[in-house]
């Protein structure tokens, strides 16, 4: 239920479900109990299969070996991996010791590899052999030469003071300066359980669990410091409105380093007995839908590129996705055409849109499963649980009333700790009141459903005129050529900016940018028809998928010769 102020945008949760107050091994001590025998994990690609009962015992084995290694309560453990079994195990068993996750981008290079260690102080560092193209033993070395001479243990590196140990993932040969991960599970048989009881029992739900560092556009990346309060009630208040129950298994084909898996997928799972499936090690379509086949998943997540290419797949019709109920888009603006496709082409009739920000454990918004599909396909839902979110003017602060455009903020249980070591950043995202600022411009209808209408920093003033890059980009899906559409803003010596979408045509349905401004012709205002068009096969993301708007703009900057008109003022 969402409690409603009438007139102004602001809403409150409430819910007759408690919050969890337990820690993370806790929560995964009830579940072996209850569904020991049912599937936690299937890892397609390492062709493996854990129980419950089965994780548990490699989770407790992971902790005690991390015990014996002298992880403290508080200490780093940093996890440098795609999607793997060792993944989520690693994350429990972290929690299990007390020690504070660090998520690292799989895409990280020697720089940002660097700067996550050593902001957050890691000392054991869970790492895999290489990703893509990636060789992980390389950089390390390059970064950490004494790794070369190191023995197994106690290292001493100049650049990376914190750093004691290395866990190498995978197979191959033997890996300098470090464990195997069958080394650290070994040396965990050895240790008594009865330390890592000992530890358990001292933790706090409130304790830190996680570190994920924001991917901004400008400037260092943050740590958003997740306690085991926030991403645990966060995970299970997800698998609710999703209705999950130990018969549910979900695909997750998104990155675990990013909170879409390591919190909504593996988090919801573990609070309700779910199986988790992995595809692959990264996204790959075709594996993906695989999956779902082979394994009878009930759920789907993804953000919006990946459900197009699972649906533009040329083998998608030779897979038979009918086990489907429910499932999440999320994690970028989830356009209208596309839904629908999600909906009758897959069979996801129960599919719904989350919304949220790293800092907030991530979901803050969640559109219902039996809402009216004119609601899940173009609002974000309503509130969650437990959750304060409004709508306010970014200057002053004030609450804004409904159907008007201003800065979404939340506040409550699922708001982060801080900044990891960066109290100034801390105190500029989070008011003395308690709400957190998410930078999305958003509106609150009468009902208290949110539609995102772009980022603060994303919208286009051409002119004097605001233009919300979504608006233009939901009309440009309804053409029959249009397969994905993205929109930004271009410096310009009249107008201040232009516009400029990005188009990825479905295939055999060729277009010119002509014809696709013909289209826009009095369907949308003559100031938001695009002057620059684009045609791609792909668009700069992240590697969780997120496009990488600040990148296209900079591309089309360079190609359009508009170099010198940079310094035209944009939002």
């Amino acid at each position: 239920m969402t409690r409603t102020s009438s007139g102004v945008s602001y809403v409150h949760g409430v819910s007759d479900t408690p919050l969890i107050g337990e820690t993370i091994s806790s929560c995964l001590a009830r579940q072996v109990a209850e569904h020991g025998d049912q599937d936690a994990i299937v890892s397609c690609h390492q062709r493996l299969r854990h129980s419950y009962r089965a994780m548990d015992r490699e989770v407790r084995r992971a902790a005690q070996g991390l015990l014996t290694l002298g992880v403290e309560k508080g200490d780093r453990v940093g996890i440098w991996s795609a999607n793997c079994a060792e993944w989520v195990v690693t994350q429990y068993a972290a929690a299990a010791v007390g020690a504070i996750l660090v998520n690292i981008n799989p895409a990280y290079r020697l720089r940002e590899l660097e700067y996550a260690l050593n902001q957050s102080g890691i000392s054991l560092l869970v790492t895999a052999r290489r990703f893509r193209n990636s060789d992980y033993v390389a950089m390390l070395v390059e970064l950490c030469p004494e790794l070369r001479t190191a023995d197994s243990g106690d290292l001493r590196s100049g650049r990376l003071p914190s750093l004691r140990h290395v866990v190498y993932l995978g197979t191959g040969e033997r890996a300098p300066g470090g464990l195997e991960w069958p080394e650290l599970l070994e040396r965990g048989s050895r240790c008594s359980a009865l330390s890592l009881d000992d530890r358990e029992g001292s933790l706090q739900f409130d304790d830190p669990a996680n570190i994920q560092y924001t991917s901004g556009t400008t400037g260092a990346p943050k740590g958003a410091t997740l306690s085991h309060h926030n991403i645990l009630n966060n995970g299970f208040f997800v698998g609710e409105l999703l209705g999950y129950t130990s018969a549910d298994r979900i695909c997750v084909p998104v990155p675990f380093y990013h909170c879409f898996g390591c919190v909504m997928g593996n988090l919801a799972a573990l609070t309700h007995g779910s199986a988790v499936v992995i595809p692959a090690e990264s996204f790959d379509a075709e594996a993906t839908l695989r999956a779902i086949h082979e394994e009878r998943c009930t759920s789907i997540y993804g953000v919006p590129t990946m459900f197009a290419a699972e649906l533009d797949h040329p083998n998608f019709g030779a897979y038979h996705l009918s086990s489907l109920r429910t499932g999440i888009m999320a994690g970028a603006p989830c356009p209208v055409e596309l839904m629908r496709q999600v909906i009758n082409r897959m069979h996801v009739d129960e599919i719904t849109i989350c919304y949220g920000m790293t800092e907030t454990s991530p979901v803050s918004f969640q559109s219902l499963r039996d809402d009216a599909i004119d609601r899940r396909v173009s609002t974000v839902g309503r509130v969650h649980p437990h959750v304060e979110c409004k709508i306010a003017d970014a200057e002053t602060g004030r609450v804004l009333p409904r159907g008007v455009s201003g800065e979404l903020c939340t506040r409550g249980y699922s708001v982060m700790l801080g900044y990891w070591g960066d109290a100034e950043a801390t105190a500029a995202a989070i008011d003395p009141a308690g709400w957190m600022r998410t930078g999305d411009l958003a509106i609150m209808d009468a009902s208290g459903y949110v539609n995102i209408v772009g980022r603060i920093k994303d919208m286009i003033i051409r002119g004097g005129e605001n233009i919300y890059p979504r608006e233009i980009e939901e009309f440009l899906y309804t053409h029959p050529s249009v397969g994905e559409v993205q929109v930004v803003g271009v410096p310009d010596p009249k107008y201040g900016e232009e516009i400029c979408a990005w188009v990825r045509l479905r295939e055999g349905h060729p277009a010119t940018s002509e014809e696709l401004r013909a289209f826009c012709r009095g369907q949308i205002a003559t100031c938001k028809i695009p002057r620059y068009f684009r045609f791609t096969t792909e668009f700069p993301t992240t590697v969780t998928g997120k496009i990488q708007k600040f990148r296209m703009r900079e591309i089309s900057i360079e190609e359009l010769g508009l170099t010198a008109h940079r310094a035209v003022p944009t939002a």
